[in-house]
């Protein structure tokens, strides 16, 4: 579905699902499947809200070797797409609003850099930036968010970011849908929201479909590929993406949370944190380190302030730890302990599919 842009005076068919893209955020996320209306719609939004006030816009990518490689070529289209020619002023490295006369200032600017090789003095210049746009962000890495988020701090400047998913382990993905901040404004988009879909882009996504699902769901439905190749729990994983059911969940006090460890010492010690509310297995927490005594974790989940109850340990718990063993500790700080029987790999896979819809 699509409506009118608001406060616009062209005329425009806008998909409903982006029109937040007009309203203040300090966050505004659009991720999803390809055809999904994610970058067509911020190019536009973009230059519609450049026509009616002066901006600095930052449009970045995680690596940019040329202006070929960054969205300028999509942006000059819709300026022309849109009629907008007499606003703006296409050039070879940026774009800017014409000054309609000498007393005009200058007017909206859209500036266009590569994240990785940015040198100081480029990241100072952003502290005037208004609206950055992060293109394919799922590339986008850790050092360069942290880089990049402190420097845009003008008053009502806004973060706006677009992305297909790839791995659910990205930083971007984990950092915009799995923890997002709570201001942020994030919209999950696919071809459905797409009412310009060309009839060739529906036929070859009707034959991937067809022919390779898990490739479709990856490519078109925007799940995680962490969900599609090969993995044991795929199909339980993309069908719990589909229901929403990947989502921040709060703690209930008046729930016990229930603790599942999977224990190691040079490896990963891991923590899931569960609180059983009605049929449904809600998991509100995770933790995990190594090379740390039990101690170290007891403080862990002292620090969170949860009501506990049942711990639940590996069959092999009474090995894994030194200064006696997992059990014994738990038991000595008042936790009531469960040890698991020992099953063959899959058993318990098995018990965690028939798990997953709950």
């Amino acid at each position: 579905m699509s409506t009118t842009a608001p406060t616009l005076d062209i005329n425009l068919d806008f998909p409903e699902k982006a029109l937040f893209l007009f309203e203040p955020h300090p966050y505004k996320v659009l991720y999803g499947g390809r055809d999904g209306i994610k970058s067509w719609s911020i190019a536009q939004a973009l230059l519609l809200l450049g026509t009616k006030k002066r901006l600095r816009i930052l449009c970045a990518r995680e690596t940019q070797q040329s202006i070929r490689e960054s969205v300028h070529q999509l942006l000059t289209e819709q300026i022309a797409r849109l009629g907008l020619g007499e606003y703006y002023e296409v050039l070879q490295y940026t774009i800017r609003k014409r000054r309609s006369g000498p007393d005009d200032p200058e007017g909206t600017e859209f500036i266009f850099v590569g994240l990785r090789n940015l040198s100081v003095e480029q990241i100072k210049s952003f502290e005037s930036i208004d609206i950055v746009w992060i293109e394919e962000a799922q590339v986008v890495s850790k050092r360069s968010w942290n880089i990049l988020l402190p420097t845009i701090r003008k008053p009502g400047s806004e973060i706006w970011v677009s992305f297909n998913p790839d791995l659910s382990t990205d930083d971007t993905y984990v950092r915009w849908v799995v923890r997002p901040p709570k201001e942020a404004m994030v919209v999950r988009t696919s071809y459905r929201d797409n009412a310009w879909l060309s009839e060739e882009s529906s036929m070859k996504m009707e034959h991937l479909k067809a022919t390779d699902p898990e490739e479709f769901e990856h490519v078109y439905e925007g799940a995680t590929r962490s969900t599609v190749q090969g993995a044991i729990y795929a199909k339980q994983i993309a069908q719990a993406e589909k229901e929403g059911r990947f989502t921040t969940v709060p703690y209930d006090a008046g729930h016990p949370v229930l603790t599942f460890w999977d224990l190691g010492w040079s490896d990963t010690v891991s923590i899931w944190f569960v609180q059983c509310i009605g049929f449904t297995y809600r998991v509100i927490d995770y933790y995990e380190d190594h090379y740390q005594e039990m101690d170290f974790y007891l403080q862990t989940l002292q620090r969170r302030g949860y009501t506990y109850g049942l711990c639940v340990l590996p069959w092999d718990a009474s090995s894994k730890m030194l200064q006696g063993t997992v059990q014994q500790q738990l038991q000595q700080k008042g936790f009531k302990v469960r040890i698991l029987d020992r099953l063959s790999v899959w058993q318990g896979i098995n018990a965690v599919r028939t798990l997953f819809s709950r």
